[in-house]
């Protein structure tokens, strides 16, 4: 176990990245070049604008079509998806449902507040109408009967489902490089890993193939790849949104969470997704408010409109282990948000570095009962076999990868009988004082912030062949989770690398089911931050004004 942040050790040697594993997903493979005519867009190349609602407008007024907008991402989803990777599987039938929401808008018919919208989503969140694995060998090929909440709640909204983006298996991971068919790459440095586990969701995003999507979060699956792919990434209390149709990994630390390119459009996708659900036990009842009222224009900001706003930076994930070009950022928007109003002091979570070796201790002990289920005969495929054990073995010996495998064992050692007081009630233990010191924390500051990963974005194979390097990437993300806090990702700089400046996020954590005021202190940060463009080089042609 890991009891406080490391120095990520970097390999002699760098593993290039393997070609991915054959499988029967429908893939598109596109041989046109990379550089090609510009395309026209509905995104702004300096503050972030909402793409959502620029293509509700477009639509409604009838300025452009939905089929417009479809072909649009869809040819830019073409053009890049053979050098990212984000998606497993692309739908057949976007323009056709883009064509049903032009006719729906000619009758004058109501057609949703997504309509239009190119939704993608990851892998482990249930779709009935198209392949959804998990990242697994073992579930290859599955398509469930039934679409997860989000998901129906996403398609009565108006939106288009565009398809399912690659993950590392069951979650489990901090790269794509857990994935059973393919890794997916960082659209900053082709060389680089996206993040994970939620990393072909961060990806699609930050690449303009898809205008907002759906990732999970467990332990900062949905956070690092934001902070590593420049993009927002919005992690719910838990509770908020339904878990119904979400493959479970761990079951009291899962979450679904929202990308986007600006913090109103992470906002919402949220406001669509959320709330009550009778077919998941743990979803809270509480009422969801109107997100969307604090996306005002910055023409109507006061002058220091986030003033008396008291802000907490945790003073332990600034010290070692953190690389400096991350801490110089993660201060420069501290400095931003004193310039806007705030009040900022330090503050200290000492049970923080705790709170890492806990949450593994509890993840992999819940993932060792979730994963149970998947022997061949109840769920996954099945291997061939004349006796039960050796079918029960051979099934999940093939259907799981090494860090699936890795996990079970971890947490089936936690909770054997000798062991339980000694790891998983321990782990229990620390995570009650994480949510204690969180409380007081939050009693006294309306956010806190922290850097989201201890470093950019990495080369990929840097770390694939050592777990606990990765592992202890997840320190500045995990004790949200623990505690069922939601927590805002978004850009704030860059790290500059030889060859290219890869992008940098902030983390800010706020009181359970207070994601509005996240928003609001969000927006007005990103639309009055000058000088960056979080738009990537592989794009960048195309977004030039």
């Amino acid at each position: 176990m890991l009891s406080s942040v490391q120095n990520p050790r970097t390999l002699l040697l760098h593993c290039r990245r393997s070609k991915p594993l054959h499988h029967h997903y429908h893939h598109r493979h596109y041989a046109k070049p990379i550089h090609a005519t510009p395309l026209s867009h509905p995104i702004s190349a300096s503050l972030p604008t909402s793409q959502i609602q620029t293509i509700q407008k477009s639509i409604l007024s009838r300025e452009k079509t939905t089929r417009q907008f479809a072909e649009e991402f869809l040819n830019r989803l073409r053009l890049t998806e053979p050098h990212v990777k984000s998606f497993l599987h692309v739908s057949e039938t976007v323009l056709d449902e883009a064509d049903e929401i032009d006719r729906k808008i000619d009758r004058n018919e109501d057609v949703g507040p997504l309509a239009g919208v190119l939704v993608a989503v990851k892998d482990n969140i249930c779709t009935a109408d198209m392949p959804s694995t998990a990242g697994s060998k073992i579930l290859e090929n599955y398509r469930p009967p039934f679409d997860a909440t989000a998901v129906k709640k996403l398609k009565e909204s108006g939106a288009i489902i565009v398809g399912k983006t690659n993950l590392d298996e069951f979650g489990m991971g901090s790269t794509t490089e857990g994935s059973a068919y393919q890794v997916t790459a960082n659209p900053w440095n082709l060389e680089c890993v996206p993040g994970g586990s939620s990393g072909g969701s961060a990806a699609a995003v930050s690449a303009r193939q898809c205008v907002v999507s759906l990732g999970s979060d467990t332990g900062g699956s949905v956070r690092q790849p934001a902070s590593f792919c420049g993009v927002v990434g919005l992690k719910p209390t838990y509770g908020r949104v339904s878990r119904y149709g979400l493959v479970a990994y761990a079951s009291s630390l899962d979450v679904i969470g929202c990308f986007g390119s600006s913090v109103a459009d992470a906002g919402i996708l949220l406001q669509s997704i959320c709330g009550h659900d009778k077919l998941d036990a743990t979803s809270s009842k509480r009422e969801v408010n109107d997100f969307t009222s604090q996306f005002i224009s910055k023409d109507y900001f006061e002058s220091q409109p986030l003033k008396g706003l008291r802000v907490g930076v945790i003073s332990e994930t600034l010290g070692d282990g953190v690389d400096q070009e991350v801490v110089s950022s993660i201060r420069g928007a501290v400095s931003h948000l004193e310039e806007l109003g705030c009040t900022v002091t330090e503050v200290s979570l000492p049970s923080f570095s705790l709170g890492l070796p806990a949450y593994y201790v509890l993840a992999s002990s819940e993932s060792s009962s979730n994963l149970s289920r998947y022997d061949g005969v109840r769920y996954g495929n099945q291997m061939v076999s004349d006796e039960l054990s050796s079918l029960y073995g051979g099934s999940r010996a093939n259907g799981f990868g090494p860090e699936v495998k890795r996990r079970i064992l971890m947490g089936t050692y936690a909770l054997s009988a000798g062991y339980y007081d000694a790891y998983y009630k321990r782990a229990q233990q620390v995570r009650t004082l994480v949510q204690k010191s969180f409380k007081a924390a939050l009693d006294s500051h309306d956010i806190l912030i922290s850097p989201a990963a201890p470093s950019a974005a990495y080369k990929i194979g840097e770390k694939k062949n050592d777990p606990l390097a990765m592992y202890a990437g997840d320190i500045m993300t995990v004790n949200v989770n623990l505690a069922g806090l939601p927590a805002l990702v978004l850009p704030c700089g860059f790290v500059k690398e030889s060859s290219s400046s890869l992008p940098v996020g902030f983390q800010m954590i706020g009181a359970a089911f207070d994601e509005e005021k996240l928003l609001r202190v969000g927006h007005i940060f990103e639309q009055t931050l000058q000088g960056y463009s979080f738009i990537p080089p592989l794009i960048a042609d195309e977004f030039k004004s």
